[in-house]
């Protein structure tokens, strides 16, 4: 990912945070120089000093059997992403966009069937446990339970490499930075909105 320097991301606990608010990916690998890319969930896990990222795909997606043969896997998450007007600047310029994404870069190997109903079981506690009534693994049936295992195969990519931009206007000045975050809250669509309030957050951040 091209990231020029005002935009680039170091701060590895910043990157983890982001992934953690961000987690549904775009996984992608090749096969035979052919891009494949799956749209899913994924969680991030440490193991002593090691990161990787699980997940798992539908038995019938062909893209786990190019695991192996894969050096290298991407994964890609986003965050809000806006139009940037150059009406909104004090002088003369081009428009933008701005985003926030991450990439990680890695080998990916499959999970055994512990490794996976243990993914399973977290990713259910991620997004059910804060819930009225809350379908975790050890609520739902074993012939329910053995049906699914049996549709699904997991993964986990051990990370080598991330790449992190957030591309919110920084190499503009302060009157231009505020103009910008005024003009996003007057949009009608939720990017913009969430934009403002990024771009907010992070001037208070800064400051």
């Amino acid at each position: 990912m091209y990231i020029p320097k005002y935009f680039k991301v170091t701060n590895v606990d910043e990157i983890w945070g982001f992934v953690q608010e961000n987690s549904f990916g775009t996984l992608v690998t090749t096969k035979q120089g052919k891009p494949i890319a799956t749209h899913l969930p994924l969680q991030l896990v440490k193991e002593g000093d090691t990161y990787y990222i699980t997940g798992h795909v539908a038995y019938g997606n062909p893209q786990w059997r190019t695991f192996e043969a894969c050096e290298n896997v991407l994964v890609m998450f986003q965050g809000p992403h806006a139009y940037i007007s150059s009406s909104w600047y004090k002088q003369e310029n081009v428009p933008t966009w701005n985003y926030q994404a991450v990439h990680v870069y890695g080998t990916a190997c499959i999970l055994n069937e512990e490794e996976l109903k243990q993914d399973l079981t977290k990713l259910l506690q991620k997004y059910e446990k804060h819930r009225k009534n809350p379908v975790l693994w050890d609520k739902l049936s074993p012939k329910v339970l053995e049906k699914e295992l049996k549709g699904i195969v997991g993964f986990k990519i051990k990370v080598q490499e991330i790449q992190a931009a957030n591309k919110l206007s920084q190499n503009r000045n302060e009157e231009d930075y505020q103009n910008i975050v005024n003009n996003l809250y007057e949009e009608k669509d939720l990017n913009s909105q969430q934009m403002a309030q990024l771009m907010e957050r992070k001037l208070k951040e800064d400051k």
